[in-house]
């Protein structure tokens, strides 16, 4: 069975503030770098949603993914409380609305086509990939503070 490892990772320069995300994919031999970012007015959380749902949206294919993650908020947001919010019309247990619904709908329509396994990994300790993510992130928040338009690899 072929595996597409992903990689992702958010930044955030104040919370909120900038910030910028990053994402790298890994098939066989290729590497496909991915990243960008706001310029002001968002935050961690969701710059860490953007750089899973901009992975999976890339994938031309539906295939299998192992997705790694330092973001507890995303790995248990989508494995774990999404279907009680989708089942309360997107309203947490304490009767609130869900923060960043807009993003977590997007990530269930990217998700929907692969088999997903959601790895969480340390952040900023030697994980490869994650550093990889990482610094993907925080280019994509220094163009976004920039003005650069940010860019992916093919």
């Amino acid at each position: 069975m072929t595996v597409v490892e992903v990689y992702t990772d958010g930044a955030c320069s104040g919370n909120p503030g900038p910030g910028g995300w990053g994402a790298v994919l890994r098939y066989g031999g290729h590497v496909r770098e991915l990243w960008g970012g706001e310029p002001a007015g968002t935050t961690n959380n969701r710059m860490e949603l953007t750089a899973a749902i901009q992975a999976l949206e890339h994938l031309n294919r539906a295939v299998t993914v192992r997705l790694h993650t330092d973001s507890t908020y995303l790995r248990d947001g989508i494995t774990k409380w999404m279907r009680g919010w989708e089942r309360n019309g997107w309203m947490t247990s304490a009767r609130t609305p869900v923060k960043n619904a807009d993003l977590w709908r997007r990530l269930a329509a990217a998700a929907e086509r692969h088999e997903i396994e959601w790895v969480w990994v340390k952040g900023h300790a030697g994980d490869e990939g994650n550093e990889h993510a990482d610094r993907l992130a925080n280019r994509g928040m220094t163009e976004a503070r920039s003005g650069a338009t940010p860019l992916t690899t093919p």
